[in-house]
């Protein structure tokens, strides 16, 4: 089963050192009010945003919970000295200060038992004028229930609570059948946002 689950990331990874970076990416960095060039990008998957924003000029920390991708990150930026890599989780990740963060289709394998815990920890580190853009599970996903590992689902009420500290530039839901990266019929139910943290606390 290990194996299985190992074998199906290596072949995301590989369609996925295809693709370039997200639009979105660049939009978070037009929108990147604060004075920091720091950017994390959660769950950095082959490594796309992390070489647009490095391309910025921001130091990039991205951080994956797999060995695969930190391998093929750790090679494609051998020599580029903006770009730290982690292998960790997002529970264990130590969130520098930032002007923008990046969670791509991430956030829905975060621990659902400290899910909350955890973006309170990433909000904290984000500057004021500072950008967030990611994903998050909606109830109505397949992987809500039939994933091989727990996941946070959120309905809209509840992932727009989460931007209480933010001004929304961007709120797309997405609900219906679709494929994967490998080409497998799912059901996708998911938020995407893009907010500018407009204050502390609250």
């Amino acid at each position: 089963m290990l194996e299985e689950h190992q074998q199906i990331w290596r072949d995301y990874y590989a369609k996925a050192l295809q693709r370039r970076h997200l639009p979105r990416t660049e939009l978070a960095a037009k929108l990147n009010e604060s004075r920091t060039r720091v950017a994390i990008d959660c769950g950095c998957g082959t490594g796309s945003d992390i070489h647009y924003l490095a391309e910025l000029g921001y130091q990039v920390h991205g951080f994956d919970i797999n060995s695969d991708s930190i391998s093929i990150c750790r090679e494609r930026f051998a020599n580029q000295a903006l770009v730290e890599l982690y292998q960790t989780s997002f529970e264990s990740f130590d969130y520098p200060k930032s002007g923008i963060i990046i969670a791509n289709n991430s956030l829905f394998f975060a621990n659902p038992d400290g899910f909350f815990d955890t973006w309170q920890r990433i909000t904290d580190s984000l500057e004021i004028g500072g950008v967030f853009a990611g994903d998050f599970m909606g109830i109505n996903d397949s992987w809500a229930s039939e994933y091989r590992s727990p996941t946070t689902p959120l309905n809209e009420t509840q992932v727009r609570e989460l931007f209480r500290q933010f001004g929304i530039v961007r709120f797309v839901e997405r609900d219906e059948q679709g494929q994967t990266a490998l080409g497998r019929i799912k059901h996708w139910h998911t938020f995407s946002v893009v907010a500018v943290k407009r204050s502390i606390g609250g």
